[in-house]
């Protein structure tokens, strides 16, 4: 074949084509997803790098239309973060210069070529619509009646989601709650069963004094849940002790999913009571710190507080007894809560609980050293 036919071949086969090009039509509407009461524009999440993928190649083919004004990019924010409709505008206004700004630095665009509107409510994403100029009125009602059309199946989608993560929000909370309950049923008879197999024992004992220098402690019940407790007392006098308590645990499982960390450290002054000087009334100071997450939502912070104490101190051995304690004072906790997102913790809000009742219970070990 001669080089003048190469080239008219060349020619027919790009005209051929300019035809089927003119007739491909980028989608028109981008939906970018944000992760509830936050306003940061995440790339990798729900998708959005795909989509902001998408939408820089369309604005890259029509770069010039979009300088000039001609084909303006619209872009709608959508919020429920807020209590109110004022809260939920300004959330959506600040969605919204988030994705614009992505697009004004990677691809040099302006204000001006963005027309925002900004929506309280129907969901947590901002969309960026871009109309392509059809060649007549007909092509130009129909693209403006598809995306419309894709517009309101994004809003569905996005309701629907809202309604699904409430329900399993309710149900989450349901279980919590009947767990929190059957767990302190659980403590309470436990407690219970444990005072009245304290007092049948001491019916059995002789009243002995017990009285000794320097002793070790540990709490069996920290030390059934994992909780390795520790603590040291030392007698000043027959009917006075000054001791020192203190536990520490850290465990994660579900490849981090789950996390259940604890340290404190409780002094406290006691006077023991009567000749045997077996019951005893004390003074406790409280300190230290928790992290746990056993569900989607994590929680950490500091504890502080104290209070009263009051137990009664039973012979095993020459050198062994069983100290039932119970305390109850005041405790102020400072908390955290967070999620973790694509291996990165985010915070989700404070606040600070205060509680007044028992703050202490112990089954506890002590060896009489001397």
């Amino acid at each position: 074949m001669s080089k003048t036919m190469k080239t008219i071949v060349t020619v027919i086969c790009v005209l051929f084509l300019l035809p089927l090009s003119a007739q491909e039509k980028p989608d028109t509407v981008y939906t970018f997803r944000f992760v509830p009461d936050r306003d940061m524009f995440y790339v990798p999440y729900g998708g959005n790098n795909a989509e902001l993928e998408r939408l820089m190649q369309c604005v890259e083919q029509y770069r010039a239309d979009i300088l000039s004004g001609e084909t303006p990019l619209y872009v709608d924010g959508y919020s429920t973060a807020g209590q109110d409709e004022t809260e939920n505008l300004a959330m959506s206004k600040v969605r919204s210069n988030r994705v614009k700004s992505e697009l004004i630095v990677r691809q040099k665009l302006t204000e001006e070529c963005f027309i925002t509107k900004n929506h309280s409510g129907g969901g947590d994403y901002v969309t960026v619509r871009i109309v392509i100029p059809a060649d007549n009125n007909e092509e130009a009602r129909l693209a403006t009646e598809r995306a419309e059309k894709e517009q309101l199946a994004v809003e569905h989608a996005e309701q629907q989601r809202i309604t699904t993560e409430k329900a399993e929000q309710d149900r989450i909370a349901h279980d919590r709650e009947q767990a929190h309950l059957a767990a302190e049923q659980a403590k309470a008879d436990s407690l219970a069963q444990a005072q009245a197999e304290a007092e049948r024992l001491a019916a059995e004992k002789s009243k002995t004094v017990d009285s000794y220098t320097l002793s070790l402690r540990a709490n069996l019940l920290r030390w059934a849940t994992l909780t390795p407790d520790l603590g040291i007392e030392w007698r000043i006098s027959p009917s006075v002790g000054i001791m020192v308590n203190g536990s520490w645990t850290s465990w994660t499982w579900q490849d981090n999913a789950r996390r259940y960390a604890l340290w404190e450290v409780s002094p406290e002054v006691r006077w023991y009571l009567g000749d045997a000087r077996r019951w005893y009334v004390g003074a406790m100071f409280k300190a230290g710190q928790f992290n746990y997450k056993l569900s989607g939502t994590g929680r950490q912070g500091d504890l502080l507080g104290g209070g009263i104490t009051g137990g009664y101190q039973m012979r095993l051995t020459e050198a062994l007894s069983m100290d039932f304690t119970l305390g109850l004072g005041y405790l102020n906790a400072d908390t955290e809560k967070y999620e973790v997102i694509n291996g990165v913790r985010v915070r989700d809000g404070n606040g600070t609980k205060h509680w007044v009742g028992p703050i202490n219970a112990g089954v506890t070990l002590v060896w009489q050293l001397f």
